[in-house]
């Protein structure tokens, strides 16, 4: 059964988790490839597991083995992390809607959980570059594009 309405999400909330997926991508890009890669397969099959018992029943279940795959897949390939993400992204919106959230003493934190995770999708789909290559061809060129 549906909640009557799903929790308010407001403007900070979405900012919270542009920074948190910004202090995260930042984070990983410490980590060397192709440790980062293997890390980052390892860390969405976990995310795949963050609701169980989260609200949704059996469906949890499914959903989880589906992650696993797709992290197993995205063990050769980033493209495969994204899809992750991107699945985790809709999970998160779900046990938004449904009022399951996954941390339950933030009610928003599934949809910001799944603004978080879109970004880290996107990061993925460009193969997971180091913010800090980034950084410093800016300080020497004063552009980030080649």
């Amino acid at each position: 059964m549906l909640p009557a309405h799903p929790p308010l999400f407001h403007v900070p909330d979405a900012l919270a988790a542009v920074v948190v997926a910004g202090v995260l991508i930042l984070l990983f890009s410490f980590i060397k490839e192709p440790a980062r890669h293997q890390f980052m397969a390892i860390f969405v099959a976990g995310a795949g597991g963050a609701y169980l018992n989260g609200g949704l029943g059996i469906w949890e279940f499914p959903f989880a083995t589906l992650m696993l795959y797709v992290a197993y897949r995205g063990l050769r390939s980033y493209a495969f992390i994204g899809l992750g993400w991107l699945l985790h992204t809709g999970w998160d919106v779900v046990h938004h809607v449904y009022g399951t959230p996954i941390v339950p003493f933030v009610p928003t934190s599934s949809g910001q959980c799944a603004i978080c995770d879109a970004l880290l999708a996107v990061w993925f789909f460009y193969q997971a570059p180091s913010a800090y290559a980034y950084l410093k061809r800016w300080r020497r060129t004063g552009r980030l594009a080649s």
